[in-house]
């Protein structure tokens, strides 16, 4: 997402993105998470440019959503219809310029359609050999059940990480553990708080945080202590504070797959090896202990 949309767009050049997309797929990454509304339209259009005419299809899950639809760089709506799912999934199979989309989620439920005639619709797409499989994102338990019922859920999205924990909480994935549904874990970092290197004079107009309530000036000064907490535990380890936030994550389960985003090499790097870092049970308790974020995640 950060290639296209979101986060200081304005810093992407399109050959470090390409160097990052690469080095990616070298260090061993084979899912690479994407949307139609990221740019809008332009995130896809990068994998099919820098992945897929690249030869590189064969190594990589091509995950992409559907269900949102721009409204601005930071807003957007909802569009649950068959008929929109239709059509946005041609759309996306051209931009990606693949025949068949690995992993075709539903970005949001759109509270005018019944989540059951969407799913149904996105079910049809797997008949056509269009999908392969079908995910869901920001969902409740409840909500998966009733997707169920229609078509198997293979994935949900969420935001998992040290300061939102809402979706472990309110046992989404715990629900999915048990049920054989995979986690992705978007945000494992944060939005970049968690790395300990975001300061709020990077965030500049236009960038998704600047209207979050956690990435206000007090906010992230009130909210130190959580990184703190984090570097800490990062020095004992020799990592740095983004490896010891995804590693937490890993740490939740088998199922929980972590989606960071970046659009720099280096970052990658530094990200895929975070595999490498296993937390202690007093880590994981330290973790544990550090406060809530002081405000919410939207």
């Amino acid at each position: 997402m950060p290639m296209s949309w979101g986060y200081s767009v304005d810093e992407a050049d399109d050959g470090q993105i390409r160097e990052t997309l690469h080095r990616a797929i070298e260090l061993g990454v084979t899912l690479l998470d994407t949307a139609d509304v990221y740019g809008p339209y332009t995130n896809e259009e990068i994998i099919g440019r820098f992945v897929v005419a690249e030869g590189l299809r064969d190594r990589v899950q091509i995950a992409t959503k559907v269900g949102l639809t721009p409204i601005d760089t930071t807003t957007y709506g909802r569009d649950g219809s068959p008929e929109h799912v239709r059509s946005a999934c041609d759309a996306s199979l051209r931009r990606l310029g693949v025949e068949e989309i690995d992993l075709y989620q539903l970005h949001r439920i759109d509270p005018q359609v019944p989540v059951e005639e969407t799913w149904g619709a996105m079910a049809d797409l797997v008949t056509a050999g269009k999908v392969r499989h079908l995910g869901m994102s920001e969902v409740s338990v409840e909500e998966v059940q009733r997707a169920a019922t229609v078509h198997p859920v293979a994935t949900v999205q969420c935001e998992v990480s040290i300061w939102t924990r809402d979706n472990i909480d309110d046992g989404v994935v715990g629900y999915c553990g048990e049920s054989g549904i995979g986690i992705l874990a978007y945000s494992p970092l944060g939005r970049g708080f968690l790395t300990g290197s975001l300061t709020a004079d990077q965030i500049k107009e236009g960038d998704f945080r600047s209207a979050n309530p956690r990435f206000t000036t007090e906010a992230m000064r009130a909210n130190t202590a959580i990184v703190d907490g984090v570097k800490a535990i990062a020095q004992r380890h020799g990592a740095t504070s983004a490896q010891i936030a995804l590693a937490w994550v890993l740490a939740q389960g088998e199922h929980v797959v972590p989606i960071p985003g970046t659009k720099r090499p280096h970052w990658v790097e530094q990200n895929a090896a975070a595999v490498d870092v296993q937390l202690t049970t007093a880590d994981l308790a330290q973790i544990e202990d550090l406060p809530a974020s002081v405000a919410p995640r939207y």
